[in-house]
C-alpha cells in the first residue's frame, strides 16, 4: 500500500473516532437543551403568584386602620329615618347577626378608630352607603346624579336599592346636614370623588349611582369633616375598594408584583384608584393581561353586590 492509501485510512479512522465520541455528546447537549426549553416553557404557561401572600397584603386577617372615628353618625342616621334599625338589624340574621359593638355604634354612637377586616367590611358598606345618601352634598344635588332631573334620582342602585329606611330612599337623598364641611373641604370630598373609581362599573365616586360609590362618599364626606387630607382619604378608600372588591384587588396586587415588581404597599393609592385600573373596563385590562400571560389566580370568596 502506498504512503496515499495509509494517510487516507488514517484520516478515515480519525473521523469515524470523532464521530463517535463528539456526535453522541452533541446530541446528548441538544437533547438537555430541549428538555430544559420545554421544561421553561411548561414552567412559563403554569406560573402563578402566591394568592394567599397576596391576600394578606391587601386583605389583612388583622384589618387596616382608616384615620377616622364613628363619632355620632349612626345615632344620626337612625333619628332622620335613613336607618330603620330594625329593618337594618334583619339584613344581618343568623352567625352574621350584628355585633353588640355595631349596635352600639348605630344606636349611642362611638368615638373609636375605624379598623375595617372582612368580617366588618359589609357592615361599614351599608353604615357609609346611607350616609354618603343622606348627608347633603354639591355632589348629589348638582352632579350627575341629577342630570336627568331630581324626578329620576331615584331610578339608581344606590337610591331604588336603599330599602332599609323608614320611607322611600328618595326622601333622604342628600337632605340633612348629618356632617357638615366647609366649602375647603368639599374641594377635597370633590378632588377624591372625580379620582376615585370602583370595578363594578366605569364610574367614578362623583357619580355614585351604586352602594360602593355613595359609601365611598359618605367615608369621604366624614373623613374630611375630621380633618383628613385628599391623600388620607385615597388610603383610606384603597383600604376600603379592597374589602370590598377582594378579587378584584388581589389580582391588581398581583398584577403591579408580576408586571411592575411594585409592593401592593407601595402602589400609590391615586394610582391603583384611577379608571386605568379601578374602573370596570380597566381592571378588564388588568384580568386580560394576567390571563394571557398565565398569572391568574384561582378566584377566591370575595366578591362584592350592589345592594345591601
Amino acid at each position: 500500500m502506498n504512503i496515499k492509501g495509509i494517510i487516507a485510512i488514517a484520516l478515515v479512522a480519525v473521523f469515524v473516532f470523532a464521530a463517535g465520541f463528539y456526535i453522541p455528546k452533541f446530541l446528548q447537549s441538544w437533547d438537555i437543551n430541549v428538555s430544559v426549553k420545554k421544561k421553561a416553557q411548561v414552567q412559563t404557561q403554569t406560573s402563578t403568584y402566591d394568592v394567599q401572600a397576596l391576600a394578606q397584603q391587601v386583605v389583612p386577617a388583622e384589618g387596616v386602620k382608616l384615620g377616622v372615628k364613628f363619632g355620632d353618625i349612626g345615632p344620626k342616621l337612625i333619628q332622620s329615618g335613613t336607618i330603620d334599625l330594625e329593618k337594618f338589624k334583619a339584613i344581618y340574621q343568623g352567625a352574621n347577626a350584628l355585633t353588640d359593638e355595631q349596635l352600639e355604634i348605630l344606636t349611642l354612637g362611638r368615638d373609636q378608630e375605624i379598623t375595617v377586616n372582612a368580617g366588618n367590611a359589609h357592615f361599614l358598606l351599608n353604615l357609609f352607603w346611607a350616609l354618603g345618601l343622606a348627608n347633603k352634598n354639591k355632589i348629589l344635588d348638582e352632579g350627575v346624579m341629577v342630570e336627568g332631573g331630581r324626578a329620576k334620582v331615584g331610578n339608581f342602585a344606590s337610591t331604588g336599592g336603599w330599602t332599609v329606611s323608614k320611607t322611600k330612599a328618595v326622601n333622604y337623598y342628600s337632605k340633612f346636614q348629618i356632617i357638615p364641611i366647609s366649602a375647603d373641604q368639599q374641594k377635597i370630598v370633590e378632588e377624591v370623588a372625580n379620582g376615585v373609581f370602583r370595578p363594578c362599573c366605569n364610574n367614578s365616586t362623583a357619580f355614585p349611582d351604586c352602594n360602593h360609590g355613595m359609601a365611598a362618599l359618605g367615608l369621604a364626606e366624614l373623613m374630611v369633616s375630621q380633618g383628613a387630607t385628599a391623600d388620607q382619604i385615597f388610603d383610606a378608600l384603597k383600604a376600603m375598594n379592597s374589602y370590598w372588591f377582594s378579587n378584584q384587588y388581589i389580582e391588581l396586587a398581583g398584577y403591579f408584583e408580576a408586571k411592575e415588581g411594585t409592593a401592593w404597599k407601595d402602589v400609590p393609592a391615586r394610582t391603583v384608584l384611577g379608571r386605568e385600573y379601578s374602573s370596570s373596563s380597566g381592571w378588564k385590562k388588568v384580568h386580560d393581561w394576567l390571563s394571557a400571560n398565565n398569572f391568574l389566580p384561582p378566584a377566591t370568596n370575595g366578591g362584592s353586590s350592589c345592594g345591601v
